[in-house]
């Protein structure tokens, strides 16, 4: 037994396969007969069989051995499959458009195929032959049961208006499926946001983050202590298992250090919840930002007089302080080829014309001109004293004039060092970019930005060491560009240019940042 263990182990990895149904029992002998191995078949890909053994799950290079038992794929006309569980928002518009998408560069023809109200499969097929090369399999429900889906090894593939909790990734890890927030388990796919939302006979077009989160809190009751008639606020929140509400308790209610009304009407369903809110004129709900249908959205507005408004550009630069990433997770197992190439592909260029086509909001980054910087050059203007004085606000003109600014921007987690979901998603992209050499022969500038606390010197300096040290991590990942070709420099304002008031947690949020400027 030592010696069959020596030699399967040559033909170990530490990663998976695609998930089947069931495990059914299999024998695995080596081409010379040598050696065999038998256990459960968890998986094969077209390449590499995943059995549940005596010694723990293992995968098998397929080429080296031979399979014996009912469970034993079909090797000659095998079909890849790859299954996909978790959020409605991504799975009923967004990930099929992907599907369609990949389908259609890759020369297959999709063919999707629904059950019920969850449960559909897309069939790639080659006209050619006309084989069957995959089925992706949905089910279309909450991030809760995504995650549940795959600790049970029952998807391949998650799909989350959140990260992963503490728990879940503990979980996962101790399961075998890897460091589910490493960079190449976890991945953002695009970029949404939560919306107040109101009907449009309601007169209130702003409120602020604290009054948003007090009325979801129940101590706001009433529309007139918002600017509104003297009538009972109805309040309309997610249902609380989507991933949707747990960003809009950690986005709206947790910097408040408030909880979600026990009286709140939940609504499943992102139509359901535009519709539900349009049709009630003392509605206040929260949507997606692809989802707000018929009904009106509010301005986030601060107490220093800033506004601040979702849009397709301030989403993607994170500006917009309640910006949701959507995210896909896959455990530490080999998916089959085509499912490693949908991947890829749902990252492209490609893709990112497909997301914007579907209304939600890509990573393509974006350059706007110090022109169409009116509204933050006036808050600076607004926001100067005795720390800030004109001399600073010239220098911010004369540093960028004529450059522009990159939509990738990078900001840190609440009280830590380390960059948010976001933003490390935005230094893979913008390594890439370097090492496609989009930006040779131009000047790039890492510029700081820090919020209103503390000392103007003490927040330069904290806003020039955020600024090195995201210059550094791109460095570091663009391993493979040509960095002389790029002149790559780093400069902080601190706090002369906030995007929003510094008197409160949202506010501060947003106003800690490192942008990218180019010329």
């Amino acid at each position: 037994m030592a010696m069959k263990t020596a030699v399967l182990g040559a033909v170990l990895f530490l990663f998976g396969s695609a998930v089947i149904a069931a495990a059914q029992d299999v024998t695995l002998t080596s081409r010379d007969g040598r050696i065999e191995i038998m256990g459960a078949l968890m998986g094969y890909d077209g390449e590499f069989y995943r059995l549940d053994t005596i010694y723990g799950e293992l995968t098998i290079d397929g080429s080296g051995v031979t399979c014996e038992g009912p469970g034993c794929p079909q090797l000659e006309d095998f079909i890849a499959e790859l299954s996909i569980s978790g959020s409605a928002t991504m799975g009923s518009v967004l990930m099929p458009a992907l599907v369609e998408g990949f389908a259609q560069r890759n020369g297959y023809e999709a063919q999707r195929e629904t059950f019920d109200a969850t449960h559909f499969n897309y069939s790639l097929t080659d006209p050619g032959t006309s084989k069957r090369a995959a089925v992706f399999r949905f089910r279309i429900t909450t991030t809760d049961e995504g995650f549940a889906d795959l600790l049970a090894n029952e998807a391949d593939v998650v799909m989350s208006l959140r990260e992963i909790t503490a728990d879940e990734k503990q979980r996962a890890y101790e399961a075998g499926m890897g460091d589910m927030t490493d960079q190449n388990r976890s991945r953002v796919l695009a970029l949404d946001a939560i919306l107040p939302i109101v009907s449009p006979q309601n007169p209130v077009q702003e409120i602020s983050p604290l009054d948003l989160a007090l009325s979801f809190a129940g101590e706001i009751d009433n529309w007139a202590l918002l600017g509104g008639p003297d009538a009972p606020i109805s309040v309309y929140a997610p249902d609380a298992q989507t991933g949707l509400a747990q960003a809009a308790n950690d986005g709206i209610l947790s910097p408040a250090d408030l909880g979600m009304s026990d009286d709140v009407i939940r609504v499943t369903g992102g139509d359901a919840m535009a519709v539900a809110v349009a049709s009630d004129p003392f509605a206040l709900g929260l949507a997606s930002f692809a989802e707000i249908g018929n009904a009106q959205p509010l301005v986030l507005k601060g107490t220093c007089g800033g506004v601040l408004r979702a849009t397709r550009r301030s989403i993607k630069t994170e500006d917009y302080p309640l910006t949701a990433p959507m995210f896909l997770y896959t455990p530490a197992r080999r998916l089959p080829k085509v499912a490693r190439e949908f991947l890829a592909f749902a990252q492209s260029s490609a893709a990112q014309a497909v997301i914007r086509r579907s209304g939600f909001v890509d990573q393509a980054p974006e350059e706007v001109p110090i022109t169409q910087q009116g509204d933050r050059l006036a808050n600076a203007i607004a926001a100067a004293g005795a720390e800030i004085p004109l001399s600073e606000l010239q220098r911010i003109v004369q540093r960028l004039g004529g450059m522009k600014r990159l939509t990738t921007s990078f900001r840190f987690e609440a009280g830590s060092a380390r960059l948010d979901a976001q933003s490390r998603s935005n230094v893979v992209q913008l390594a890439h970019d370097l090492e496609q050499g989009r930006f040779d022969a131009r000047q790039m500038i890492f510029v700081g930005f820090s919020d209103g606390q503390g000392s103007a010197e003490a927040n330069m300096e904290i806003a020039l060491s955020r600024a090195n040290s995201v210059a550094d991590a791109v460095r570091t990942k663009a391993e493979t560009a040509d960095l002389m070709q790029i002149d790559m420099q780093v400069d902080a304002f601190g706090e002369a240019m906030p995007l929003a008031c510094d008197d409160s947690v949202w506010g501060r949020q947003a106003n800690r940042r490192v942008e990218v400027w180019v010329r």
